[in-house]
Order: structure tokens, then sequence, then C-alpha cells
């Protein structure tokens, strides 16, 4: 029986983690590592993740269902107002942002209302899918970390890479071709689940907002690092599609030879 008060994840939802693993391994094959930490597996928690293209949540989603979870994610209110895909995303439970407000944390009250019930709550620092040439992560925005230093909920780091190949730029656009490829090449998509930042020594302050961000992001290229040995700098396949941007461009903390040199063993 759940705790009264808690966030329960629609029968619909569930359902949809249930197949999650038969749709996307029809397409490609996951592989999911990591593990998180019991204490902080049954919620409130926060999971960060990277998002390299249209197929992310997808993927996302059926990892989440292999690690046990039914995470509330966080999405722009553009989707919310599609026909189908909004109806789907209200049914399941998940969580608007309006990215026009001043910071994404003024734009969050249901998540923190979210987070007081106990729910996982999966989001994207960057605050939309990376431009970055190397598609790594790219500057993060301050709202997540803002939430988190704000109701000390642990924030785990997902790095992803692989899903950039199911589905091109600009789906629906080229995306029957894509997919047959797919299909018949069945290509590895990689998602692991890192552990969780550190984050207790920061205050709500502009300033640690800001290092707060930087972490995360660090993180996250921490754990997407092994994930793509062979392709430190460019991806193999670039989509001729894609736009790229270097208006954004993180500035990683961690080893100061990155991306030039071999990640670490």
């Amino acid at each position: 029986m759940s705790e009264p008060g808690r966030w329960r994840p629609p029968p619909l939802w569930r359902f949809a983690l249930a197949i999650s693993g038969a749709v996307v391994g029809s397409v490609c094959r996951l592989r999911v590592t990591g593990d998180l930490p019991d204490d902080v597996r049954s919620g409130p928690l926060i999971l960060a993740a990277n998002t390299i293209g249209a197929f992310d949540p997808l993927v996302l989603t059926a990892a989440c269902a292999r690690q046990g979870l039914a995470p509330r994610i966080l999405a722009t209110g553009g989707l919310f107002r599609a026909p189908l895909v909004g109806a789907a995303m209200r049914a399941f439970g998940h969580l608007r942002v309006d990215r026009r407000r001043p910071t994404v944390a003024d734009a969050l009250p249901v998540a923190r209302e979210a987070l007081d019930q106990g729910a996982v709550v999966l989001a994207y620092p960057e605050g939309r899918i990376s431009l970055d040439p190397g598609m790594w992560p790219e500057r993060g925005k301050t709202g997540l970390a803002r939430l988190a230093i704000t109701t000390r909920v642990p924030v785990v780091p997902i790095a992803q890479w692989g899903s950039h190949l199911v589905l091109p730029w600009g789906t629906p656009r080229g995306m029957i071709g894509r997919l047959a490829w797919a299909l018949v090449r069945r290509p590895v998509v990689r998602v692991h689940f890192g552990p969780p930042v550190p984050l207790d020594d920061l205050g709500p302050t502009a300033p640690e907002i800001r290092i707060g961000t930087d972490r995360i992001i660090d993180a996250i290229i921490d754990e997407l690092r092994p994930l793509r040995p062979d392709e430190k700098r460019l991806p193999h396949w670039i989509d001729p599609q894609r736009p790229v941007s270097n208006a954004r461009t993180h500035r990683y903390r961690g080893s100061p030879g990155w991306p030039r040199e071999a990640p670490a063993a």
C-alpha cells in the first residue's frame, strides 16, 4: 500500500513503461549500466540526463523501466499542446515547463510539488537538444540545480549515447528512412546511471547555484565519456540536417585535456 499523499504512476504510464523495452528494442540494442543507491531509489529523486535527439525520451523511459523507476518527465509546454502527444503526457502524469519564464525554477512549482510527493523527476539540465558540434552537453540552465539545492533532493546524472542514430534531426522529416535503417542495423544505444552529484555544500545564492549547475553537467560528461571512447571529439555519424552552435559551450572543470585526450580507463 502506498503512503498517503505519495504520487503513484497512473495505469497508462505503468503500461507504457512495461512495453517500452520492446518498443525501443525493435530499433536498437539498449545497454543500461550503473545503479542507484537504495536510499535514493524510492524517491524523492531528480534524474539529470543529456539530450542528443528526438529518440531520447523513449530510450530513457526504457532505461528507467529497467531500473524499476517510473519518472515524471519535465517537458516543454509545446509537447503538451500537441493533440495526441499532449493528451498522453497529461495521462502519464508528466510535468509541463514553460520556458518563457525568467528562470526554469520559477516555472517549476509542479516539480517541487512532485518531489514533495516522493516522485522521481527526470529533467534535461541543458534545456534543449544539444547543438554542440561534438554532441557533448552544453552549458546548463540553472533551474534544475536551484530546484535540487532548495529542496535538498539528490541528483543522479544519466549519460546516454547512440539515440541520435535512430531518429534524425527535424523528425518527422526523414524519419521513415532512418527508422528503416535502424530496424535492419539495430545500433547499440547506451545509458549509464552515475552516482549522485555532491550539492550539499551549496546554498541558494546565484553563484552557488551556477556552481551546482556546472557540477551536474560535469557529472553527466564524466559518465558519458566511457560510453563514446572512440568518439572523443566528434561522433562517427553526423546528421547533415542537425544545426550546430558554440554559443552555449560548457566549460568542463574535470581533466584539462578534455576532449583531446583519451578518456580515463
